[in-house]
This record gives structure tokens, C-alpha cells and sequence, in this order.
């Protein structure tokens, strides 16, 4: 009787339906976790926002993004050093997070407002995508990176980071690894940039305009650079904020021309290779920005009530205060060394040209041309 329960117990039956109890089980702790860490960065941004009142100061420069990718990290580090963090990894769904945070995003965009006062966003947008974008293709390839890796970081540096990586990634089929690894590099340059370049915008006198300009022309993440704007004025906010989401706007255009690059050019030659059709671009085609795209189009038609769009603002704001946290508990140092010098090396040099770029584009159309 004893060897049948241990036939019993060592059964692949058994050990399959274990295993799915231990994911089930950690997908709830780790959701549990996430929810918790959440509502922690809401507490500690609301009372980062009232120190910061107390001292005069109206608007909180730490804007919650970077509190939440701190609490992310920290919690990443006691999770990995306690042999846990395997256990909640299941939850951990980035990608699926800001997704949803970046079609509801389409609320806070009115196509008759970056019409009738984003002109010059639209412009700057348009210049710096397709410029930036063959900038960091042009050095990657120099450098010799994989096309896909190529793809996503060319995409993430020009257009609005994550999202955008995330939908280069999906229209070239990259690997996870190389998702990952651009998002690890777009945090770690963008949140100093953040913080760091509304103070040197003033010292070389920058006006409102301009610098909102340049923050939303150069910083990657939508986040940060409503952060930086913020962070040196109202109107530098309200420029910076048109300009990055002219440049969101792009995103699906960006990820049509890639799969029909990629699968025209990259991978004809390719052994057992799909052949160009409308079906396999449709397949690549990142699905969110139809989301995207169909909330904008709604709002600007008044389809919804003041209160509603409000109301999706605020889980706007919750949904990526989730990711941040999650991309903080994604990230590995492990994930930067893997893939060497070369990609850290297109990575920063794209960077450096697009911040000097950012700074010429948004002086010409702002400063000059007067927009």
C-alpha cells in the first residue's frame, strides 16, 4: 500500500497538477504584491506632494513614476535575496500593464487639440521620429547588432520608449530578452534625465516653450517627460506632454512600416519563412494602438462625459503606477551584461544625438518659427 502512494505522489499527473497549483498560487501572492506596492507609491507620492507644499513648493518634482520604479526595485532586491522572487514572478506582467495604461491613454489626447495648438509638436514629432529613428538603425548597424535588437531600440529611443519597444518588438518578433533589455536601458537613462534636465534648461535660459519642447522631443517615456515638464513650469509641462504624444501617435505607423520591412526584407531569404501578406502584417501589428487610437477618437468626439474621462485619467494613473513598480521588480543587472558593450554603445549614442537634435528642433520651431 505504501509503494502505491508513493506511485501515487510521483505521478506526472500529480507533479503537473502541483505545478499549476504553485503558479496559481504565486500569481495571487504576487498580484496581492503588486497591489500592495501600488497603493504604497500612492501614499508616498501623496505625501512626497504635501513635504513639498509645506516648503512653498506648488507642483511635486518627484513625480510618482520614479517613486514607484524606487519601491519597485527595492522590493525586487528583498524578494531575490529572500529566494522569492520566483514565487511572484507569474504576476509580474509589464508588458500586459502598459498596454492597458497606454489605450487608456488615448483619453488624455484630443485630436482637435493637437490640431488647433499642437502644430509644432506634430512638426518636431515628425522630424525627430524619422531622424532619430535612422540615426540609431544607421549605428546599430556599425555596431553590428541583430536586426530585431536593432528594431526595438531604434523604436524606443525615437518614439516613446517602453510602449514603443513594445510594439517594435511585436512587428519584428524579438526576443523577450531583447524587450527587457532596452526597457532595463530606457529606465536607467530616463529617469536622471528627468530630474536632471529641467535645472539645466534654466541655467541656459531656456523659455517655457522651448524646454517643454526639448524634454518632450528627448526624454523616452511619456512619464518622465510630463515629470520634467512639471518640474520646470505649467506651460513647459502642457508643450512637453503634445510633443511626446504627437510622438505616441506614431507608434502604429512605425510598427506597420517595420513588419512590412522585416518581412519584405530581413526575413525573405529566411529557411521556412512566412511570405509577405496582409494576414502576417495584421498578425504583427501591435493590437493596443487600435485601442489606443479608438479611446482618442472617442474623446474628441465627446462620446464620453467629462466624468468618465476623468475617471480614466485616474486609472490611467494607477495602471502605470503598477507597471513602474513592475518594471522595477522585472529588472536584472544580469540582463544589461549579457548582451555586452555594443548595444549599451548605440544605446547612449543615439541618445547624445537625439538630446542635441531635441534642443535645435524645439529652439527652431518654438523659438524661432514661433509656434
Amino acid at each position: 500500500m505504501a509503494v502505491n502512494q508513493a506511485a501515487v505522489k510521483s505521478s506526472p499527473v500529480q507533479k503537473e497538477s502541483n505545478a499549476v497549483a504553485v503558479k496559481w498560487g504565486g500569481l495571487f501572492a504576487g498580484a496581492v504584491l503588486l497591489l500592495l506596492l501600488t497603493i504604497l507609491v500612492a501614499e508616498l507620492d501623496d505625501w512626497i506632494g504635501f513635504t513639498f507644499k509645506e516648503r512653498d513648493v506648488a507642483q511635486n518634482p518627484l513625480e510618482y513614476p520614479l517613486t514607484a520604479v524606487v519601491i519597485g526595485l527595492i522590493a525586487n532586491g528583498l524578494l531575490r535575496v529572500t529566494n522569492l522572487y520566483h514565487h511572484i514572478k507569474p504576476a509580474i506582467r509589464t508588458e500586459l500593464f502598459l498596454k492597458v495604461g497606454l489605450v487608456i491613454l488615448g483619453a488624455r489626447i484630443s485630436l482637435d487639440d493637437l490640431v488647433t495648438t499642437g502644430t509644432g509638436g506634430l512638426i518636431q514629432a515628425l522630424i525627430m521620429v524619422a531622424s532619430v529613428f535612422l540615426f540609431s538603425w544607421w549605428l546599430g548597424g556599425k555596431l553590428k547588432l541583430n536586426p530585431t535588437l536593432r528594431a526595438v531600440m531604434a523604436s524606443a529611443v525615437s518614439i516613446c520608449g517602453v510602449s514603443a519597444a513594445i510594439a517594435a518588438a511585436g512587428s519584428v518578433l524579438a526576443r523577450k530578452e531583447e524587450v527587457t533589455y532596452v526597457t532595463a536601458l530606457v529606465i536607467i537613462v530616463a529617469l536622471p534625465m528627468m530630474v536632471l534636465m529641467p535645472p539645466i534648461a534654466h541655467a541656459i535660459g531656456l523659455p517655457d516653450d522651448v524646454a517643454g519642447a526639448w524634454f518632450g522631443g528627448n526624454i523616452d517615456t511619456t512619464a518622465a517627460v510630463v515629470g520634467a515638464g512639471t518640474i520646470f513650469s505649467d506651460e513647459a509641462q502642457e508643450v512637453a506632454a503634445i510633443v511626446k504624444l504627437g510622438q505616441n501617435v506614431m507608434i502604429g505607423f512605425v510598427a506597420f512600416a517595420l513588419a512590412l520591412y522585416f518581412a519584405t526584407v530581413v526575413e525573405k531569404n529566411k529557411e521556412g519563412a512566412q511570405k509577405p501578406s496582409v494576414s502576417m502584417i495584421w498578425q504583427r501589428f501591435p493590437k493596443f494602438v487600435i485601442g489606443f487610437v479608438l479611446v482618442s477618437i472617442l474623446v474628441s468626439a465627446d462620446a464620453f462625459s467629462p466624468e468618465i474621462v476623468k475617471e480614466l485619467n485616474s486609472a490611467n494613473k494607477w495602471i502605470f503606477a503598477l507597471a513602474f513598480v513592475a518594471i522595477g521588480l522585472d529588472f536584472h543587472v544580469s540582463s544589461i551584461k549579457e548582451m555586452g558593450w555594443r548595444p549599451v554603445g548605440v544605446f547612449m549614442g543615439a541618445t547624445v544625438f537625439n538630446t542635441a537634435l531635441a534642443l535645435l528642433v524645439a529652439w527652431l520651431i518654438f523659438g524661432v518659427l514661433g509656434f
